[in-house]
């Protein structure tokens, strides 16, 4: 291989590739803060709605983030198992057919180089070292033919505990004014400021992690949760006036 030459090497010391790679966890915390203040939000507009007292909306929009959390914590551990489980699943079973029919193994992987554009002279070296070690082989089969990277053991947990606290954390933004204001109606006010505020932060952080627009991020963001509440309240008012 050529050495490089200074021009390259200052080019490569100059350009520093920054990703974010965080992804997973900022999807969990994404998940659990669009559902605690959506959810409570419009439970509270809700009760709001049918004339309850603020010291009952507080007890039932601390008792559903409790509830919540827990669900949607449980919910997140569920789906973090199940993709550990498919993955040891798919491990055996593509071992099982390493050790009993290695040659049509091994023709997948030249069938894999292949359409990566490596000419049948290149591939066939490759080929050969990994049937020599299996371990090697075993990885390469399941991140190119499978498409599957080995997760993390302790991911189910930390999915978990990163849901149910994001939860608790969003669903407390519209339950507050209800702690300092005690006629519902001034509470509700107050709640629906809090957290439609809570919620344009909380889309534009999201649209400022996850790549999309920031602004347009936070205004739908916001337009979700405003239209969650409105049909809650709506839904509320007519069955009282029923």
């Amino acid at each position: 291989m050529a050495s490089m030459n200074e021009s390259e090497k200052y080019l490569l010391n100059k350009h520093k590739e920054h990703h974010f790679t965080a992804g997973e966890i900022v999807r969990d915390i994404i998940i659990g803060v669009s559902d605690g203040l959506t959810v409570p939000f419009a439970l509270a507009a809700g009760l709001s709605g049918a004339n309850a007292s603020s010291s009952i909306i507080l007890t039932a929009g601390i008792a559903e983030v409790a509830a919540g959390a827990i669900s949607m914590g449980l919910g997140g551990y569920l789906a973090a198992k199940s993709e550990a489980d498919h993955y040891a699943r798919e491990l055996q079973r593509e071992q099982d057919e390493i050790d009993t029919i290695p040659d049509t193994e091994a023709a997948e992987v030249a069938e894999i180089l292949a359409e990566y554009g490596v000419e049948p002279h290149e591939y066939g070296p490759v080929v050969n070292a990994l049937r020599k070690n299996p371990k090697a082989w075993l990885d390469f089969m399941m991140k190119f033919e499978l498409g599957l990277d080995k997760p993390d053991p302790k991911r189910a947990l930390q999915s978990a505990l990163t849901i149910a606290i994001a939860y608790v954390l969003g669903g407390l933004v519209p339950l507050l004014p209800y702690v300092f204001i005690p006629v519902a109606q001034k509470a509700l006010v107050a709640s629906v400021v809090c957290t439609i505020f809570a919620l344009l932060v909380f889309g534009y952080a999201k649209g400022y992690f996850t790549g999309d627009k920031p602004i347009w991020s936070a205004l739908q963001t916001a337009l979700i949760g405003a239209i969650a509440s409105a049909a809650a309240f709506g839904l509320a008012k007519a069955v009282q006036g029923m």
